[in-house]
């Protein structure tokens, strides 16, 4: 062989090579350093369906749960006053929710209030479904305290039903309605309530009229069983706020308030004047102030 035809052969082989070279190093990028292992870490990565963004301005708003959500006792005793729901009111000392989201027009044409005043968890499946009817932007979730507030504690609700009621509900919602986003407020801290009322004379005597006996009855006992009694209502709270945090952290559109209501401390002038223990007008601003910063932040709470 000529010397010449010697240095083609010697240019194209080494020519192949880089290709080849070059080809090897592709098909590592491509599965995740191993050309032999196409289902590698870097693959699966790449094809996991990423979780749907967050919707801070959603279209149009829809409630359920119980009398908070109701208004109950912000304007008269014992009785509803859905226009100053934290959630879906119209009241301008309360600035709702939905009408911080929608504006005033927008609110009252695009929201639905389905709470029930004395509903418990096992209520939500229904309400959820009248929710979900008009797949609504977005479900407000407050629901728990009635469960908490039996003729006793022995009556409370068990955890475990507590979990499967929430999750029918949810579920519920999901197949007439699987974009809906969710707010779930955690359940207040009745404790604290019982605390801050039982110095007025008043929403004692209202309280004996059957409010939240396991937390209220005797309110002014301080003797060892009255307290286990309310620390045993207590930790029930706690326990049905993990639940709520737990479940709705499986739903990739659902949002928990990081315990927010839990921990904010209502004080007198965030109590009804009639009952010393539902919010009053004050106290619903002040919900929907909570509610408002979790769904329009850019990340959910931390928990």
């Amino acid at each position: 062989m000529r010397n010449g035809s010697r240095r083609s052969v010697t240019a194209v082989a080494t020519v192949t090579a880089v290709v080849l070279g070059v080809a090897g190093l592709s098909a590592c990028d491509v599965f995740g350093g191993d050309s032999s292992a196409p289902d590698g870490g870097t693959k699966r990565a790449a094809t996991a369906k990423p979780a749907p963004a967050w919707d801070r301005s959603p279209a149009s708003v829809a409630a359920v749960g119980d009398s908070i959500t109701r208004g109950f006792d912000a304007c008269t005793v014992l009785s509803d006053c859905p226009e100053v729901s934290w959630a879906t009111g119209s009241d301008e000392s309360v600035q709702s929710l939905a009408v911080r989201l929608l504006g005033r027009t927008g609110a009252a044409e695009r929201s639905w209030n389905y709470a029930v005043t004395g509903a418990r968890m096992a209520d939500l499946p229904g309400q959820m479904q009248q929710a979900a009817a008009h797949r609504p932007g977005l479900v407000t979730v407050m629901a728990g305290a009635n469960d908490a507030c039996r003729a006793s504690a022995r009556a409370m609700t068990p955890v475990a039903e507590f979990r499967e009621d929430f999750e029918t509900a949810l579920r519920g919602l999901r197949k007439v309605s699987p974009k809906s986003q969710v707010y779930v407020s955690s359940v207040p801290d009745l404790k604290r309530l019982w605390s801050e009322g039982r110095t007025n004379p008043l929403g004692k005597q209202v309280w004996k009229l059957g409010i939240c006996p396991s937390m209220l009855g005797d309110a002014d006992a301080l003797d060892a069983k009255a307290t286990a009694r309310r620390d045993k209502v207590h930790d029930r709270v706690v326990a049905y706020n993990k639940v709520l945090r737990d479940v709705c952290a499986k739903d990739r559109r659902c949002r928990y308030d990081g315990g927010a209501v839990f921990d904010y401390r209502f004080g007198g002038e965030q109590l009804s004047h009639w009952d010393w223990f539902h919010p009053s007008k004050d106290g619903q601003s002040r919900l929907a102030d909570i509610a408002y910063r979790t769904v329009t932040a850019k990340k959910a709470p931390v928990t």
